[in-house]
This record gives structure tokens, sequence and C-alpha cells, in this order.
């Protein structure tokens, strides 16, 4: 059985009209949860925003209609989308891919009627860049930001349902910004991560290798 509450306010982009285009729009709100790596939130939420303004639009029929390459540039124009932007550029492409040919060209069709958040997480796990963490991310969000909680979403959502300001799904004003970032300097001064588990050492290969995005 899905419940839904009354929205609460989104801040994130520290941009009016850029938190509104999240608020509103599906798949502006999938690709800003998308680009949330390695990048301030504010950063990566603000880039569905940023890509409306190059393309006077934000609509994952009309990206995934464009050529990739020329998809990658208008996200490679400074100030560029991400830290990596073609590797995520690319990844924005596949995901509206996805949105126009299995979603009506509609991100939010993506949970739209979903009653069970196992279901949910199942859509989110196979989207591009979606990893178990940004899934769990994401239905936190929908639950405290948009009021969308389908059965089980507590459970699916993990430790980032709880009450505790560790994501994006916590930030509502500015206030609330600066508690998320004080956990994440406190989680890192303490050599553990969002979820408060000891993070795993560095491997050098790895840190030499650290040009693109894994998660």
């Amino acid at each position: 059985m899905t419940t839904t509450t009354t929205p609460k306010p989104l801040y994130i982009t520290g941009i009016p009209a850029g938190d509104q285009l999240l608020r509103r729009d599906g798949t502006a709100l999938l690709i800003g949860m998308l680009l949330d790596q390695q990048v301030p939130m504010e950063w990566a939420f603000t880039g569905p925003y940023t890509i409306k303004q190059r393309l006077g639009h934000c609509d994952a029929k009309k990206i995934a209609s464009m050529n990739v390459e020329q998809f990658v540039a208008v996200c490679r124009e400074k100030p560029a989308i991400h830290r990596f932007p073609d590797s995520m550029a690319r990844r924005i492409h596949a995901l509206c891919e996805i949105i126009a040919d299995e979603y009506a060209g509609k991100g939010s069709n993506i949970w739209k009627g979903v009653s069970e958040a196992t279901e949910l997480k199942r859509r989110l796990r196979i989207l591009p860049g979606y990893g178990e963490e940004k899934a769990e991310i994401f239905i936190a969000l929908l639950g405290k930001r948009f009021g969308f909680r389908p059965n089980g979403w507590k459970k699916a959502a993990g430790v980032f349902s709880d009450a505790q300001p560790r994501s994006v799904a916590d930030i509502h004003s500015p206030a609330a910004l600066l508690k998320v970032r004080g956990f994440k300097k406190m989680q890192k001064a303490a050599d553990l991560d969002k979820q408060d588990r000891p993070k795993k050492p560095a491997k050098k290969s790895a840190q030499k290798s650290a040009r693109k995005p894994t998660r």
C-alpha cells in the first residue's frame, strides 16, 4: 500500500527556479540524483536547470533523440554540469533513452503508481549510475520531501530514512543544508561513510585512475 503525505520544501540548488524544476519534473530530479557524486550537492542538482537553460528544455524524449556527442558538448560548456562532464553526459543520455522508451518520456512514471518499495528500488537500480546507495537515497528523497511512500519504503531506503540529516533527502532549508554538510564533515573526520560504516582504505592504483566516477 502506498501512502502519500504533504510534500515538504525542497532546498538544494540555492536557485529558486532550479529547485522548482526539481520539484515539478521527475526527469530533472533523476538527473540531479545521477550527478550527485564527487561534486557538491548544489552543483549536481543544478545540472538539470543548466541543461534546461542551454537546450530550452529538460525533456527526456528530446534529449534521447539528440546525437550523444552533441549532448556531451552541451554538458561540457563552461560551467560544466559536473567534474566529469563527458561520462556523466553519456549517463544522462542513456537515462533519458530509458525514460523515453519505457516510461513515456516522464521520469516520474518510474515511481507513479508503484505500491511496493522493492519494485521501485528494482527500477532505480537498472538506471545508469544508480547503485545501491544512490537508489536508497532517492527512495528517501521521495519519501521525505515528496511524500511518496510505497509499502516498505523505510526498509528500502535503509539508514537514509532515519532522522539523522545525512543526505540530500534531508535538505529543506539553508539550515538543513548546513546540518547535512556538518554531518558529512563529522563522518569524514571519524573515517566513516554516510551510512556510519568505516571507510575502506583507498588503493594507490585506484587513486591514480580516479578520473571517472564509479558509483
